[in-house]
């Protein structure tokens, strides 16, 4: 049953999506401990989901319509808020977006992307409902209880999703490296991440 679950859990995570796409674009376009801190972000974020569905929050808040349009007009919002910080002109003064030279390296920070990955996952409802729907098919009925299996599974899930974002930033950073030597590719790639935010807050609100 683990072995199944957890095969399943890592084809999951490798689909394309809200988070691995974040993680690819960052790791691409800056460096490995970017796409790691972005990677703990979100495995964070799944900490707040996991225990939601595992304790039926999840389950009765988004059977309210407005609450799951709420939600996912706050992330969409967040994500919009990201596209523009990527594509805003750099004013020299150091809190530029991040293709300016000296904006990079606040915008870049560790904590920084660390939260950001925890706002990016926390506030994608489509993965609250993953979990409600997700984990309960691998619940069994004459085991422990049900929110402790669930909890349980749910770490599983969040465990083998740090290692393969891990992974994937790794080999993104290498791929991409080779391509964004000069300061003129990577300003494009800050371009080409705030057309990435702002495609996820599409797909967040139309349903992709």
């Amino acid at each position: 049953m683990l072995a199944g679950f957890l095969g399943t859990s890592v084809l999951l995570t490798l689909m394309p999506g809200p988070d691995i796409l974040f993680v690819v674009g960052l790791s691409a376009a800056g460096s490995k401990r970017d796409g790691v801190a972005v990677a703990l972000g979100l495995c964070s974020g799944l900490l707040v989901h996991i225990t939601a569905a595992a304790l039926g929050i999840s389950a009765v808040v988004y059977s309210l319509p407005w609450a799951l349009h709420l939600v996912k007009a706050a992330g969409a919002l967040y994500l919009l808020y990201l596209a523009w910080l990527c594509w805003k002109p750099s004013d020299g003064s150091g809190d530029g977006g991040n293709g300016a030279e000296g904006g990079e390296a606040v915008e870049r920070s560790f904590g920084r992307l660390y939260r950001r990955g925890i706002w990016m996952n926390v506030l994608n409802p489509k993965v609250s409902l993953f979990f409600v729907a997700f984990l309960p098919s691998f619940v069994v009925s004459e085991g422990e209880s049900v929110p402790l299996q669930m909890l349980t599974l749910g770490l599983v899930f969040l465990l083998q999703a740090l290692v393969v974002f891990t992974l994937v930033a790794v080999l993104a950073n290498r791929i991409g490296s080779r391509f964004l030597q000069s300061g003129g590719m990577r300003r494009w790639a800050s371009r080409v991440e705030g057309a990435l935010y702002a495609s996820l807050a599409a797909w967040l609100l139309l349903g992709g």
